[in-house]
């Protein structure tokens, strides 16, 4: 007679509940990992149109505009030349839920137009970004010759 070896019922359902209880606790750090990659993506991505704005500035010798808008972030000449086609040169899209505001701390008056220049010499306006969104939040100061931030808030959720 041959016997055949196997594993028993309760055998199975423990292996089963222990690798449930480790995913249970995986999932929580991976969650972590994701939203913390969303919210260095958008930081990445807005401080990729702030750099735009300032090496358009220098090379094409005139002012450029970063303009808040209800969904996105644009950036512009500040005026257009004869004949150039008025729209965006690039933009910061917002996913759902999040938000994008500007802080002109020189401003000369406390209601001030959306909008942060960048002159032709590749200085621009001292300025303070804040994003909230699902992923979390982030602040950061923007100095006049700096086009790096200096992130004085980063907060993932």
């Amino acid at each position: 007679m041959q016997r055949f070896r196997s594993f028993t019922l309760i055998e199975i359902v423990l292996a089963i509940s222990i690798l449930m209880l480790l995913l249970l606790l995986a999932v929580p750090s991976l969650r972590g990992v994701f939203t913390n990659k969303r919210l260095k993506s958008s930081l990445d991505g807005f401080n990729n149109l702030v750099r735009e704005a300032q090496e358009r500035s220098v090379t094409e010798r005139r002012s450029y505009l970063i303009v808040w808008r209800k969904d996105n972030v644009v950036l512009q000449p500040e005026t257009f030349a004869k004949g150039e086609e008025i729209k965006p040169t690039a933009q910061f899209q917002f996913g759902r839920g999040e938000a994008l505001k500007l802080l002109l701390p020189a401003a000369l008056t406390k209601k001030y137009p959306a909008e942060w220049i960048f002159w032709p010499s590749g200085a621009c306006e001292p300025a303070t970004v804040q994003f909230q969104g699902p992923p979390g939040s982030w602040t950061a100061n923007y100095l006049p010759l700096a086009v790096q931030p200096e992130l004085i808030d980063y907060a993932a959720r």
